[in-house]
């Protein structure tokens, strides 16, 4: 089992800043996968960005590609999400996840653990 908990959505305007944190807790981390995922409303949840635990590789969606950095912090248990050049387009929940996979990274789909979400709302 992992649990995960996010934190750090919030309100900014178009242009700013923020970083979302998600602490996973749980038996295991060998073979982890962390995402982020994000839904907005009226429309299907998508992914954003992945990270694997032990080697720290990194998949990206399109839409986010240099302007989004996901990274892991294992001392602390955490993932982040830095996001940056942010527009009102980005605004949805964000949910981090996570999975367990033994190849470098897997597809987007097949998360079964899920944190509560955390809400970014960019204002223009």
């Amino acid at each position: 089992q992992v649990q995960l908990v996010e934190s750090g959505g919030g309100l900014v305007q178009a242009g700013g800043s923020l970083r979302l944190s998600c602490a996973a807790s749980g038996r295991t981390f060998s073979s982890l996968v962390m995402g982020w995922f994000r839904q907005a409303p009226g429309k299907e949840r998508e992914f954003v960005a992945a990270i694997t635990w032990t080697d720290g590789n990194i998949r990206y969606a399109d839409s986010v590609k240099g302007r989004f950095t996901i990274s892991r912090d294992i001392a602390k248990n955490t993932v982040y999400l830095q996001m940056n050049s942010l527009t009102p387009e980005d605004t949805a929940i964000f949910y981090c996840a996570a999975r367990y996979y033994p190849g470098i990274l897997p597809p987007p789909t097949g998360y079964g653990y899920w944190g509560q979400g955390t809400q970014v709302t960019v204002s223009s």
